[in-house]
This record gives C-alpha cells, sequence and structure tokens, in this order.
C-alpha cells in the first residue's frame, strides 16, 4: 500500500477515488456502463500525474527531506540486488564483530567486477531494528574499510550506496572508537588506488555519510539530502526548538541542487515523477546507467593521477570553504 506524505494529501484523495472507480470496474465487468468508468479513471491518471510534475517541482527544501525519509525508498539493498549480479555477501570486521547498517560484498556490475558497500535502513520495523536504522557502529565503518582495501588489493572498482541519518550516536559506540572509525574510512577512500563512486540515495547525514562517500565521483538523486547535522539537531542546537526544521533545512543548503551548485557533489541523477517511492524498479535502471556512464573514463585512469586528483578534489573543497 503506498503510503504519502503531508504535503501529497491532494494525490492521496484523486488515487482514492481511482482505485474506487477501479474496483467498481471491476464489480462491472462486462457492463456498457465500464467505458464511462474507463475514461473517468483516465482522466483521473492525467490529472494526478499533472499534479505530481507540479508539485514535485517545486519541492521546499524540507519537504525534499521528508522525501529523501520515504519509508518506501529503494534502499541500498535494493540497488545493490538490482544492479550487481552474482553479489555476494561479506561479513564481520575481523575485530568485534559484524555491523548489519552497512552491508556490503563482492559482484559484478555490468559484467565488471566490483566490491560494493551501503547503509542499509531497512522497510519495515523488523528491518529497521536488525539493520539499526542505517547507522553503522564502529566494526560497519571498519568492515568497509576491509572492503575497500579488499577492492583495492584486486584492483576492483568501488560502488557504495549511502543512506543514513549518520552514525550511531550511542555509548558503546563511542567507547569502540566512533570518530576514529569514521575518520580511517574517509582516509581510505581518499587513498584506495581503485575508482570509487559514491551515490546518496536518500539521506545523507553527517560523518556517517562521508566515511562512504569521499569518491571520485559523487552522485545524489535528485530528492535526496545530504548534510552535516539534521534539520532537527540543528533547530535544537540554534534555536533551541526542534520545530524550527524546516527553517534549519532552508538554511543547510541540503538538496542535491544546492550541493550541485557549490561543487560538492558531481552528478544529480533524476527521479521518476512523484520520486523514486513511486517507481523503484525505473529509478534503480536510471542510476544504473549513470554510475555506468561516470565508472567508465575512470577505468583507464592510473591509479597514481587517480588517488591524486581524488585528494585534490576534496582540497580544493576545504580551500572553496576557506575563501
Amino acid at each position: 500500500m503506498r503510503q504519502f506524505l503531508d504535503f501529497e494529501k491532494p494525490i492521496a484523495e484523486l488515487e482514492t477515488r481511482i482505485d474506487d472507480l477501479r474496483n467498481m470496474a471491476a464489480a462491472r465487468e462486462g457492463e456498457a456502463g465500464n467505458v464511462s468508468i474507463s475514461d473517468d479513471i483516465g482522466k483521473l491518471t492525467d490529472k494526478v500525474e499533472k499534479q505530481l510534475r507540479a508539485l514535485y517541482a517545486k519541492l521546499t527544501p524540507w519537504q525534499k527531506v521528508q522525501v529523501a525519509r520515504h519509508a518506501q525508498r529503494p534502499h541500498a539493498l535494493d540497488y545493490i540486488n538490482g544492479l550487481i549480479t552474482e553479489f555476494t555477501p561479506l561479513a564481520g570486521d575481523r575485530q568485534f564483530s559484524d555491523d548489519k547498517a552497512i552491508v556490503g560484498g563482492l559482484g559484478r556490475f555490468n559484467g565488471q567486477s566490483v566490491v560494493v558497500i551501503g547503509t542499509e535502513r531497512g522497510s519495515e520495523l523488523e528491518t529497521r531494528l536488525a539493520h539499526n536504522f542505517g547507522m553503522a557502529r564502529p566494526e560497519g565503518y571498519r568492515k568497509a574499510i576491509r572492503l575497500m582495501k579488499l577492492a583495492g588489493r584486486f584492483r576492483l572498482p568501488i560502488l557504495t550506496f549511502v543512506d543514513t541519518s549518520g552514525a550511531w550516536p550511542g555509548i558503546d559506540a563511542e567507547a569502540r572508537g566512533q570518530a576514529e572509525a569514521i575518520a580511517r574510512s574517509i582516509e581510505t577512500c581518499l587513498s584506495v588506488p581503485v575508482p570509487l563512486i559514491a551515490t546518496i540515495i536518500g539521506e545523507g547525514g553527517s560523518g556517517g555519510a562521508v566515511a562512504l562517500a569521499s569518491a571520485d565521483r559523487v552522485l545524489m538523486l535528485e530528492n535526496a539530502i545530504y548534510s552535516v547535522i539534521s534539520p532537527e539537531a540543528c533547530a535544537s542546537i540554534l534555536w533551541r526548538d526542534p520545530k524550527q526544521a524546516s527553517t534549519a533545512a532552508d538554511a543547510l543548503r541540503l538538496t542535491a541542487q544546492d550541493l550541485r551548485k557549490f561543487g560538492l557533489i558531481d552528478r544529480i541523477v533524476s527521479e521518476p515523477v512523484g520520486g523514486a517511492q513511486r517507481d523503484p524498479k525505473t529509478m534503480i535502471e536510471q542510476l544504473g546507467q549513470a554510475i555506468a556512464e561516470e565508472l567508465m573514463p575512470l577505468l583507464t585512469v592510473g591509479e597514481a593521477s587517480l588517488v591524486a586528483q581524488r585528494r585534490e578534489k576534496f582540497l580544493a573543497m576545504g580551500r572553496s570553504a576557506l575563501s
């Protein structure tokens, strides 16, 4: 059953009417009146598409936050299952345990052997709990480091899919070296001698996202968000009122369009009308095409040049921020 966001209420009402008409048509199958019902369904369907296009063409930053967090958007495992063949998951950091917020392994992308890593949020309560809502502990980042080093050893490109509100902030994570693990993961991203393409598929939150997104090419879905802090946390700090989250979202410049303008991401990948959650299959196909286009030229770049260009890319961002 499709879930609607608050600002999609007019669309929800129209789609309810369409469902009612379809049920009526099914009940009257073979009757003469079915022709007019079919016409009504067609007109309402066209109206829904027009309203969706108009609505999603002018989403506010706060509305994009809501879309990016939509439970029915495709998640990391959906992209992995849709784009990676012969996927073999690998588990554990070889130090403490296996963190299920970060998933990864070996597989083939368009016939090319790759290492793939993603933050998995889960889609319903049971899987969300199992994956800790996509918030990784240190062992998750150390697993990612292990996989990236494996990719470097065997000269395999790396694809990452980022969708997390941030790293797990619990005492247990801090006790096991959360900050150090994130820093080491960023360091590994910047130094691994193979092509690395990261995609922000939903929410890219703080260092927990940067740890997997310090890449040669950073792609971002049209309605995804990427920020140093969540709007709610920002509002709590600046205004001491989490209800100011929409104001914070405006100030944070966390949309794909803002980040592309600032040069912090490399490409925006369009979503189906109404967001990725309305047509996951098409979204997965479109992202696969974009990744293929970005990966191809990187495969011909020498290792030393690849690492140097990647490091310079992020150093340039820092210089720009200071100027």
